[in-house]
């Protein structure tokens, strides 16, 4: 079986699972890049020490981040192999992630939300800042909720996060104020 070949099974079995369409995009470009350095091995000949020179060649162009979701990428792909017994050993067992820096999280500071608020130009742009500033929700998280999702009263809202994992948000009374528009007496679409 070549790499070409295990892609094709490892995708289906991740699609099985459930894995996203975004998740899956990922690791297909990174199969794609294994191959094109690689070529289109059989499975069975692929070693540590290859392994680990593609990823040597791989860290001297890409950050630490992008090389260890390389290496995890790596790691699955013959982590799959070796327990659907298409490999007897799995030869990306003793990969180590790099050392990843910690990262402070950048944040807005005051006066960037004033103006934020000050630029919005309609009573809806106003209410998906404020929903957005005062939950912390991602973008992504937004667009999927439904108006079943919220709870005016409590001003909460049930959120789809990454993983499918839902989780409750809360938002100000400020942001139910401008999503319920009570401001101006109408409503939108």
């Amino acid at each position: 079986m070549n790499l070409n070949e295990l892609w094709n099974l490892y995708e289906a079995d991740k699609r099985i699972q459930g894995f996203s369409p975004k998740t899956l995009k990922a690791y297909a470009l990174q199969h794609k890049m294994l191959v094109l350095a690689l070529g289109n091995l059989d499975v069975t000949g692929v070693t540590l020490s290859t392994l680990k020179e593609y990823l040597a060649k791989q860290a001297v162009r890409l950050k630490p981040n992008s090389l260890d979701h390389r290496i995890r990428f790596v790691r699955s792909l013959f982590l799959y192999a070796y327990e659907e017994t298409y490999l007897t050993s799995n030869p990306s067992l003793k990969l180590r992630e790099p050392k990843l820096d910690k990262r402070i999280p950048k944040f807005l500071i005051e006066e960037d939300i004033i103006y934020l608020k000050s630029s919005c130009q309609s009573v809806r742009e106003r209410a998906l800042l404020e929903f957005l500033y005062s939950t912390g929700c991602r973008v992504g998280e937004l667009e999927k909720i439904n108006i079943e999702d919220l709870n005016w009263e409590n001003c909460s809202a049930i959120v789809n996060g990454k993983g499918s994992k839902q989780r409750e948000v809360y938002f100000t009374t400020e942001c139910n104020r401008y999503a319920s528009n009570k401001t101006n007496g109408h409503t939108y679409d």
